[in-house]
C-alpha cells in the first residue's frame, strides 16, 4: 500500500489536495473516485454541463477538462521523479490550458472517457514503479517533490475539483 507523503515531501500549496485523499489503498482510491467522477458528469445534459457556478468560473466540461489535462501533466512528473530524472520538470498555467481548449465544443461522453483513458494509463504506470522509488524526489515548477507525494496530489486534485462541483455547481 503506497503511504501518504510526509509534509518535507511537497510544497505547502499541495497540503489542501493531499489531505483530501482519503486513508485506504492508493488503487482502489482512484478506481472508487473514478466511478464517481463518471457518475456524477453522466448524469449531467449537455446544456448543464456549459454553465459555470458563477460568471466567469469554469464550466463542467472545462472542470473536467482541466481534471484530466492536470492528471497527464502529474502522472508524466511521476514517471520522470520515480525514474530518477532530476531535470527541473516545467510548470503550467491552468487559465491558459482553458483558455486554448475546446472542451465546451466537445461531447461530455468524449470528455469522460478520456478521463477514463488517462486515468487507466494512471494505473497502469503504478505497477512499473519500484518500491524505493516512490520516495525519489525531484523537482517540479522549481519545487522539490516526491514520487508519492505526486501520486497523492492526482487523486487529491480530482477529488478538490469533484467536490467542487457538487458544493458549487450541483
Amino acid at each position: 500500500m503506497l503511504q501518504r507523503p510526509g509534509q518535507d515531501e511537497y510544497a505547502s500549496f499541495y497540503t489542501g489536495y493531499i489531505q483530501v485523499v482519503p486513508e485506504g489503498d492508493y488503487v482502489s482510491i482512484l478506481d472508487e473516485q473514478e466511478k464517481a467522477l463518471v457518475a456524477m458528469f453522466s448524469s449531467l445534459q449537455e446544456e448543464q454541463a456549459l454553465s459555470g457556478y458563477a460568471p466567469g468560473k469554469w464550466s463542467l466540461k472545462e472542470v473536467l477538462g482541466h481534471i484530466t489535462d492536470t492528471e497527464r501533466i502529474m502522472s508524466y512528473r511521476l514517471l520522470r521523479i520515480a525514474r530518477g530524472d532530476q531535470t527541473d520538470l516545467p510548470g503550467f498555467d491552468q487559465d491558459v490550458f482553458i483558455a486554448h481548449s475546446n472542451f465546451d465544443g466537445v461531447a461530455l461522453k468524449d470528455l469522460i472517457q478520456d478521463f477514463q483513458a488517462v486515468r487507466q494509463a494512471t494505473r497502469a504506470l503504478l505497477p512499473t514503479i519500484a518500491d524505493e522509488a516512490w520516495t525519489r524526489f525531484g523537482t517540479a515548477n522549481t519545487f522539490r517533490i516526491s514520487a508519492r507525494a505526486i501520486a497523492f496530489v492526482i487523486a487529491g486534485h480530482a477529488q478538490h475539483h469533484l467536490n467542487v462541483a457538487e458544493q458549487k455547481y450541483l
